[in-house]
């Protein structure tokens, strides 16, 4: 009897230093110190991002952050090879161009369980931006600033004239005519820049002549509809009547330098320009809406942060997604005068950032915004859209011509994506 209460409490001894042994390996697991690693390009954001990644690490002590930013030029080459290789960082910034083609190859994750777990509201941010991170009804990317296009003007110049601004009642026909009375041949003064570009130039046009750059189910190219070809047929003539710098000088020098440098009276451009533009009119610098063709409308487009798929981090990467995409951050990011916040109640932030002039002509915007064009190989038919394009504004062939090749060219490569 003696001998079996030995053995009984040798086992039991035994069976307490594994326990003892299993506590104290789980209580070194929670104090372990876990890396997380962000990636984004625009050191200029970096002290938004620092704020609220430092209200991540009060609350999770254990945690540390490393913030990489790589120059855009490099950043997705990188990004792409580390992540296809199943590493890269945990967190990142996600552009519209490139988001489809890392979604539907499994390179960022699904977010959609992770919000729906958390009763996470996504109308909390601007509809365009959450209908560009979606992939197959998922979201796939946490809404953080955007850029909607308005027309900028210099005051100086109006007055000069002694025209009136630009209002909300203007159209394509106002731009021509009152562009034609600011424009100063002598003077190498502009009344109007036609951009060659698409997100502040052709692509606002298209929608507001009431074609499209792509369907809405992205298998097929609106290219060769007639409202489509108007876009470019406006900006070509506006070009070639000298209302516009040509194709050819805006290549030389971009149209942010002609019109910050007091040499055009109007440019429609993103709503990130306008500190720039601010600090280089002053109180000359006035912002109206697009004006309209047939309807309004204006590209919105904007970044998003997205989670790798092979995070070893899931919970604690979602943790702190949520951080830089939450409330805090649209604050912070308003407050600092950026960029838009995506986070709709601190729109009001960044309007008040610069109050001598509208910049609620950008917000007021979103509501006729129309989400940038993407598809799974934007950067495929993009490239053929650019140089096809930029040869028919230099003269080098018709916007006909132009319109059957990328139409034909796009169509094939939409084809294939499926």
């Amino acid at each position: 009897m003696k001998k079996s209460y030995a053995f009984l409490l040798s086992i039991l001894l035994i069976f307490g230093v594994v326990l003892a042994g299993c506590s104290s390996n789980e209580k070194s697991s929670g104090d372990e110190k876990v890396t997380l690693n962000i990636a984004l390009w625009d050191e200029n954001v970096s002290e938004v991002v620092d704020k609220s990644v430092a209200l991540f690490e009060k609350e999770h002590p254990n945690v540390k952050v490393n913030i990489t930013y790589t120059p855009f030029a490099d950043y997705w080459a990188k990004l792409k090879t580390s992540a296809a290789g199943g590493s890269g960082p945990d967190i990142f910034w996600m552009n519209g161009p490139n988001f489809h083609q890392y979604a539907s190859n499994g390179l960022i994750k699904d977010l959609q369980p992770l919000i729906e777990k958390d009763k996470i509201e996504t109308s909390v941010y601007t509809p365009a931006l959450v209908d560009l991170y979606t992939y197959e009804d998922h979201l796939y990317g946490m809404p953080y600033f955007l850029d909607s296009v308005a027309l900028y003007y210099n005051k100086k110049l109006f007055d000069d004239a002694g025209l009136p601004y630009p209002d909300e009642t203007w159209t394509w026909e106002t731009i021509e005519e009152v562009g034609e009375k600011l424009t100063d041949k002598d003077k190498k003064i502009y009344g109007y820049i036609a951009s060659n570009l698409s997100q502040q130039g052709y692509y606002n046009l298209i929608h507001q002549a009431g074609g499209y750059v792509i369907n809405e189910d992205k298998t097929k190219s609106g290219y060769n509809l007639p409202e489509t070809k108007e876009a470019f047929e406006f900006t070509k003539r506006l070009m070639d009547k000298g209302i516009s710098p040509s194709a050819k000088t805006q290549v030389e020098t971009k149209g942010d330098q002609i019109f910050g440098s007091g040499k055009a009276a109007m440019a429609p451009a993103i709503s990130v320009i306008a500190p720039t533009y601010y600090e280089m009119l002053g109180e000359n610098l006035g912002i109206a809406p697009l004006p309209k063709g047939k309807q309004k409308a204006t590209i919105v487009h904007g970044l998003s942060w997205s989670m790798n798929d092979k995070t070893k981090h899931e919970d604690l990467a979602w943790e702190l997604l949520k951080k830089l995409s939450g409330k805090e951050a649209g604050q912070y990011m308003g407050e600092s005068g950026f960029s838009i916040p995506a986070y709709q109640e601190a729109e009001s932030l960044w309007v008040e950032s610069i109050p001598s002039i509208n910049l609620k002509v950008f917000t007021d915007s979103l509501e006729f915004g129309v989400p940038y064009p993407i598809s799974k190989d934007t950067e495929k038919w993009q490239n053929v859209e650019v140089k096809e394009f930029k040869e028919a504004f230099l003269g080098k062939k018709s916007i006909d011509e132009a319109a059957e090749t990328v139409q034909k060219e796009m169509d094939e490569i939409l084809k294939n994506e499926k």
